[in-house]
C-alpha cells in the first residue's frame, strides 16, 4: 500500500470519527438532545457572533508576536497569514500538524527565510506551544483552590501528568541549550532511534550533527525572543479563555470563573490528540464532559462548548483560505537560478 493511499484512509478514517464523536458522542455526554443544543445555539444574536469572531481574530493577531518572536525578519501580518493557513489545513486533516508544518515551509520558504531559520522557529514555537497548553491546567488548579470550587479527580491527574511532562519537555529543551555535552548525547541518541526511518534514505547530515549545528541558533532565538513568545501565548490563551467565558454566559451558563477555566484548559489540553482534525470530537466532549459534571446546565453547556468549537476550529478554515489567496498574491523571493524558492532549497 502506497504512503498516498495509506494517507488518504486516515484522512477518511479520522474524518468520520470526528462526525461520529459530535454526531453521536458529544449530546449524550452533554446529557442533551441535538435539538435542545441548537435551541441554546440559536439565541446568540449576530451582533454577538461578531464580537466573538472580533475575539478570534485579537487571539490569534497576539500569537503572530510568538511567531516574529522566533523567526526574526518575519512581519505580524506575514506571520498572521502563515499561522491561518497552517492551522486551516492542520483542522482539515487527521495529524494534519505535519501538513500544516508544510505548508508553514512553503510559504516561508516563497518569502525568501531559509531552511535553517524555518526549522529553528518550528522546532521553539513547537516547545512553546507544548509547555502553554501542559501549564494551562496548572493554573485551572489554583484558580480552583483559591475560589473554593473543588479539585476533581480528572483535573488533579490531568495537572499532574501535564506537570510531569512539562518537566520533562522543558528538562530535555534547557539541557539542549546550555550543554554542548547533552546535546550531542540527545543527538545520538535520537540518531539511534530514529536510523530504522533512514536506512534507504541518503542523509548528508546525521541527526547528532543536526542538534549541535543548531543549538546555536535555538539558543539565540530564545535569548532575544522569549519574552516576546511568552506573552504571545499568554495573549493568545488570554483572549482566547476570555471568549469562552462570554460564550457560555451568552448561552446561560455562568459556572465561576475557575470551572470554566478549568474546562477550558481541558479542552485546550486534549487538542493534541491527533487522531481527528484538530482534536475535533474529542476535545469538545472533554470540555462538556467537565461543565456538566461541575453542575452546568447540560443543553446550555452542550451549545456553548459547540459554539467555542466553530469559532475556534471551523472559521479557521475560511479565515486560512482568505489566508492562501493573501499569500498568493504577495510578492516572492526567487534566488540565484530566477526561480521561486521552495521547499527543499538550501
Amino acid at each position: 500500500m502506497s504512503t498516498r493511499t495509506k494517507q488518504v484512509i486516515r484522512a477518511v478514517v479520522g474524518l468520520a470519527l470526528a462526525v461520529a464523536l459530535l454526531g453521536w458522542g458529544f449530546p449524550r455526554f452533554a446529557g442533551a438532545s441535538w435539538s435542545e443544543i441548537w435551541g441554546r445555539v440559536a439565541a446568540v444574536s449576530a451582533w454577538q457572533a461578531l464580537g466573538f469572531l472580533g475575539l478570534v481574530l485579537v487571539g490569534l493577531g497576539c500569537y503572530t508576536f510568538t511567531f516574529t518572536g522566533s523567526l526574526p525578519g518575519l512581519s505580524n501580518w506575514r506571520a498572521f497569514i502563515v499561522n491561518i493557513c497552517g492551522s486551516s489545513v492542520s483542522n482539515l486533516l487527521p495529524g494534519g500538524g505535519a501538513v500544516g508544518l508544510a505548508a508553514t515551509y512553503t510559504i516561508l520558504r516563497s518569502w525568501g527565510f531559509q531552511n535553517r531559520d524555518v526549522s529553528t522557529s518550528a522546532i521553539v514555537t513547537g516547545v512553546w506551544n507544548t509547555l502553554a497548553r501542559i501549564a494551562l491546567p496548572i493554573v485551572a488548579i489554583i484558580m480552583l483552590w483559591v475560589g473554593n470550587d473543588g479539585l476533581p479527580g480528572s483535573l488533579t491527574s490531568a495537572a499532574f501528568v501535564a506537570t510531569a511532562s512539562g518537566l520533562a519537555i522543558f528538562g530535555v529543551f534547557v539541557a539542549v541549550l546550555a550543554s554542548e555535552r547533552a546535546a550531542q548525547t540527545i543527538g545520538r541518541g535520537l540518531d539511534k532511534l530514529l536510523a530504522p526511518l533512514f536506512r534507504r534514505r541518503k542523509r548528508t547530515m546525521s541527526i547528532d550533527a543536526l542538534v549541535h549545528d543548531m543549538r546555536g541558533r535555538i539558543n539565540e532565538v530564545v535569548r532575544t525572543g522569549w519574552m516576546q513568545m511568552t506573552f504571545g501565548m499568554i495573549g493568545f490563551f488570554g483572549f482566547y479563555y476570555l471568549l469562552f467565558v462570554l460564550i457560555m454566559h451568552s448561552v446561560g451558563v455562568y459556572e465561576p470563573l475557575g470551572i470554566l477555566f478549568a474546562a477550558f484548559a481541558i479542552g485546550r489540553l486534549v487538542t493534541a490528540v491527533g487522531v481527528t482534525p484538530g482534536g475535533v470530537g474529542v476535545t469538545e466532549i472533554a470540555s462538556v464532559g467537565a461543565l456538566v459534571g461541575w453542575g452546568a446546565d447540560m443543553a446550555s453547556a452542550g451549545a456553548g462548548v459547540f459554539l467555542f468549537s466553530i469559532f475556534t476550529h471551523l472559521m479557521e478554515v475560511p479565515l486560512g483560505a482568505l489566508g492562501w489567496l493573501a499569500w498568493s498574491l504577495s510578492p516572492r523571493v526567487k534566488n540565484a537560478t530566477g526561480e521561486e524558492a521552495t521547499v527543499g532549497a538550501s
